[in-house]
C-alpha cells in the first residue's frame, strides 16, 4: 500500500455472523486438538498392516476389512452425528465420541484374535465419525462467514499432522516397543482430550446459541436431512468429497505402505519417507488452497477438479510404468496425493453457503460421506483385486480410475444448477445486511 491510498476495508460482517477473536480460536482449538487425535488413531494402521497381518494370521482381503469396516462405520455415521451436532451441540458429540474412539485404540491394543480386533476398529471408526462435523460446526458457531473457508482447511491441516504422527512417530514406536505397549500408550491422549473438553470447551459465543425449539418437533429428522439434501450446492460438496478424497486416504489408510514395498521394491524405511511427503504436502496445500478460495470464491471448482485430474495422471504414470517406477516419480505422485484431502475439503464449502447455521450439521455430514463412502469401496477393491490377480498392484489400483470418472462426471453435472442457488442466496444476503445491522 503506497503513501495517500485508503487501507481496504475488510468485507463486513453478515447479519448474526459470531465476533470472533482470541476466545474463538481457543474454543476452535480444542476441537481441532481432538480431531488431531482421532486422525492419529485412525491412521494407526496404516503403519501397522504387516504387523497386523502377522498378529491375526489374515491374508489382505481380511486385512483390508479392518479399515474396511473402520470407514464403513465411519461413512454411515455421518448424517446421523450431522443430525446430533445440530441437536446437542458440540461439546456433547465430541465427548461422545472421545470415549468411543479411545476405548476402540485401546481394545485394539489387547485384542488377540480378529473378530475382537475388527470390533475394537468399528468403535473407533464410531468415535472417530464423530469428530471432523463437530469441529467444522465449531468453526462456524465461532468465526464470521468469510473465514469459513480458511478455518475448515487449517482443521484438515492439523488434522494431517496427526497423520505425520503416525508415520515418523507411531512407526517408530512400534518397531521398538510392540504392539500392545503403542496402541495402548496412544490411547491415554484420549484422556487428556475429554478433561480439556468437558472442562473448558463451550458451544458458542454468548449470544449466538442456535434456536433448538423446534428439534424435538415431530418429523425433525426428515425435514433436516430432506432440506440438506434438496440444495444442490449439498449435493455438489458430496460428490466432490467423494471423488477428490479417497485416492489418498486409501493410499494412507492402508495400502501405501504395502504397494511401495511389495510392488515398489522400497525398503519400509524409505516408504514411510514417502508417506511423511504426503502429510507435509497435504499440509502446505491445504493453507494455499484455504487462502485461495477465501480470496477468490471461483476458484473452488477448478482447484478440486485440477487436483482430481493430477491425481488421475500420476496413478497412470506409475501403474503403467514397465517395471518399478523411478523415485522421482514415487515423490511426485506423492506430492499430488497431498492435495487431495485440501481438495475434498472444497466441497464443504459448497454446502457451507448452501444452508443456514441450523442445517449445517446434517448438510456437512452429507458431505462428509461421500469421500469416505468411495474410500471404503476403493478399500475392499483392491483388497479383493490382490487376491483375485495374486497381488498385481497394477490391476488392483485401477479400481482408483473407476470412481473418479463416476464422481467427475457428477461434479459436472451439478456444478451450474449450485452456482446458481448460491448467486440467489448470495443476493438475498447482501438484502438483509443492508436493513439489518452488522453487529459491532
Amino acid at each position: 500500500m503506497t503513501a495517500g491510498t485508503p487501507a481496504k476495508a475488510p468485507p463486513p460482517r453478515l447479519p448474526g455472523d459470531p465476533p470472533g477473536g482470541s476466545r474463538a480460536v481457543a474454543m476452535w482449538s480444542i476441537g481441532v486438538a481432538v480431531y488431531f487425535l482421532a486422525v492419529t488413531y485412525r491412521t494407526s494402521l496404516g503403519v501397522a498392516g504387516i504387523e497386523a497381518a502377522e498378529r491375526f494370521d489374515v491374508n489382505a482381503s481380511a486385512l483390508s476389512t479392518f479399515s474396511l469396516l473402520q470407514l464403513m462405520v465411519y461413512a454411515g455415521m455421518q448424517i446421523p452425528v450431522g443430525l446430533l451436532v445440530d441437536r446437542w451441540g458440540t461439546r456433547k458429540v465430541l465427548s461422545l465420541g472421545i470415549v468411543l474412539f479411545t476405548t476402540g485404540q485401546f481394545g485394539f491394543a489387547l485384542a488377540d484374535s480378529y473378530p475382537l480386533a475388527l470390533g475394537c476398529r468399528a468403535l473407533l471408526g464410531c468415535g472417530d465419525a464423530m469428530t471432523f462435523i463437530s469441529v467444522l460446526r465449531l468453526g462456524a458457531r465461532w468465526f464470521p462467514a468469510r473465514r469459513g473457508p480458511l478455518v475448515a482447511q487449517l482443521a484438515g491441516l492439523i488434522g494431517m499432522a496427526g497423520n505425520l504422527v503416525t508415520t515418523l512417530v507411531l512407526a517408530r514406536v512400534l518397531a521398538a516397543f510392540g504392539w500392545t505397549p503403542t496402541f495402548a500408550g496412544s490411547a491415554l491422549g484420549g484422556l487428556l482430550a475429554l478433561l480439556l473438553v468437558l472442562s473448558l470447551l463451550r458451544d458458542a459465543p454468548p449470544g449466538h446459541q442456535p434456536d433448538t425449539a423446534h428439534h424435538g418437533q415431530t418429523g425433525y429428522v426428515r425435514r433436516q436431512i430432506a432440506a440438506a439434501w434438496a440444495e444442490p450446492g449439498t449435493r455438489l460438496g458430496m460428490w466432490v468429497h467423494f471423488t477428490a478424497q479417497f485416492p489418498a486416504m486409501v493410499f494412507m489408510l492402508l495400502w501405501g505402505l504395502p504397494f511401495l514395498v511389495e510392488a515398489q521394491g522400497l525398503d519400509v524405511g524409505t516408504a514411510g519417507i514417502l508417506l511423511t511427503v504426503v502429510v507435509l504436502s497435504n499440509m502446505v496445500v491445504g493453507l494455499v488452497y484455504g487462502q485461495t478460495i477465501a480470496r477468490h470464491h471461483r476458484a473452488r471448482a477448478p482447484l478440486a477438479l485440477g487436483t482430481v485430474g493430477a491425481t488421475a495422471l500420476l496413478w497412470a504414470v506409475v501403474l503403467a510404468w514397465p517395471g518399478r517406477a523411478p523415485t522421482e516419480v514415487l515423490v511426485t505422485l506423492c506430492l499430488v496425493l497431498g492435495a487431495c484431502g485440501p481438495a475434498s475439503m472444497i466441497g464443504f464449502d459448497f454446502a457451507r453457503p448452501a444452508n443456514p447455521p441450523e442445517r449445517q450439521g446434517t448438510a456437512s455430514g452429507i458431505v462428509n460421506m461421500g469421500g469416505f463412502t468411495a474410500s471404503m469401496t476403493t478399500l475392499l477393491a483392491i483388497g479383493v483385486l490382490l487376491d483375485l490377480t495374486g497381488d498385481d498392484y497394477r490391476v488392483a489400483f485401477s479400481a482408483v480410475f473407476v470412481l473418479q470418472a463416476l464422481g467427475v462426471s457428477q461434479v459436472l453435472r451439478l456444478r451450474g444448477r449450485a452456482q446458481r442457488r448460491e448467486r440467489e442466496r448470495t443476493v438475498t444476503s447482501r438484502v438483509e445486511a443492508v436493513h439489518v445491522p452488522a453487529q459491532t
